[in-house]
């Protein structure tokens, strides 16, 4: 069968096709075979069930791999990781402050060595994509220069499951600028005994609310569920009025380059100064444009390294379908 499915039409066809329930391991070994990406699983370190927290052992083998399915707090670790750190602390007792600048990924510029990783990820242009701080702070970063509230336009779309963070920091953002987040906030739940959002639901909040909205604010896939949202057409919608890290990961952040030299930022640091005088330390600010100059401060080294493992495996996989072919 070469027709493409979507994951639970896959799960149902092959189930009735081996005879068994979706549930069978059976299933899972049938699809196994079929995965086009399954030589990526050599790519990771799967933890053993012995070394995991304490539990009863006495009917499975603790020498066995874990399944492993929390990638919404924190994925497994690539197998570049250990030896990618190992590297910059190599560099950092030989060299001292001059890792800053030398050997294969200067710390005073590492993550811009990976942003053409991450641009490709999100189908962006590298200098659309920002590697900086913490998701919550490019939030705030974002919303202080793109959030311009009115008497008439002031809430802001998102969804009721949003992760907690991403929940607090629209909450503070509308409060920071005098609104109320109960008539500012629109939180957007799955009909009465569904678990994910119909996109034609959130398409016509979009349109019932018309100019009233001022930000729509959806993460790419929701975190508990995993539904991957269309962006594509939400965001069309939305203009017609607007992946696996962990806790303390490095973020992204994307402006599209037409906002290049008409947004700026609200806070601004030392790395959104332009790279090729930003340590003459004149105190005269000559800010990058577009999404650059949103940039604080440099990044840890230590933060890098696993992203550039996770994205380089990222880089190796088919463009993203989310179907099985059969």
């Amino acid at each position: 069968m070469d027709q493409f499915l979507n994951p639970s039409e896959a799960v149902q066809r092959v189930s009735a096709l081996l005879g068994c329930t979706p549930t069978s391991a059976r299933v899972a070994d049938y699809l196994d075979r079929k995965d086009e990406l399954r030589f990526l699983r050599e790519e990771f370190l799967l933890p053993k069930i012995k070394d995991l927290p304490p539990s009863d052992m006495s009917l499975v083998d603790g020498d066995k791999d874990c399944i492993y399915l929390v990638g919404n707090s924190l994925g497994l670790q690539p197998k570049k990781v250990r030896k990618y750190v190992e590297e910059e602390l190599e560099k950092w007792s030989k060299m001292g402050v001059h890792g800053h600048t030398e050997g294969s990924r200067p710390w005073a510029w590492a993550e811009n060595n990976i942003e053409e990783l991450m641009a490709s990820v999100v189908g962006a242009k590298a200098e659309e994509v920002a590697v900086m701080n913490g998701l919550t702070v490019n939030l705030h970063l974002l919303m202080l220069s793109f959030y311009k509230p009115t008497e008439a336009r002031h809430k802001i779309l998102l969804e009721d499951k949003a992760f907690p963070s991403d929940h607090y920091a629209a909450q503070s953002q509308v409060r920071l600028r005098g609104f109320v987040p109960e008539e500012s906030l629109i939180l957007l739940k799955p009909r009465p005994g569904e678990e994910t959002l119909r996109t034609e639901d959130i398409l016509q909040v979009i349109e019932n609310e018309g100019d009233s909205i001022a930000v729509v604010m959806f993460s790419g896939v929701q975190y508990y569920t995993g539904q991957l949202f269309d962006m594509a057409t939400i965001t069309e919608a939305g203009h017609k009025k607007y992946i696996n890290s962990g806790a303390g990961g490095l973020a992204g952040a994307f402006v599209h380059e037409k906002h290049k030299h008409t947004i700026k930022p609200a806070l601004m640091g030392w790395w959104g100064h332009d790279l090729k005088t930003r340590f003459e330390m004149n105190n005269v600010m000559e800010l990058q444009p577009g999404v650059s100059g949103f940039r604080l401060s440099n990044q840890s080294f230590l933060l890098v390294c696993p992203l550039q493992a996770s994205l380089e495996v990222c880089s190796r996989t088919l463009p993203l379908s989310f179907f099985v072919q059969l």
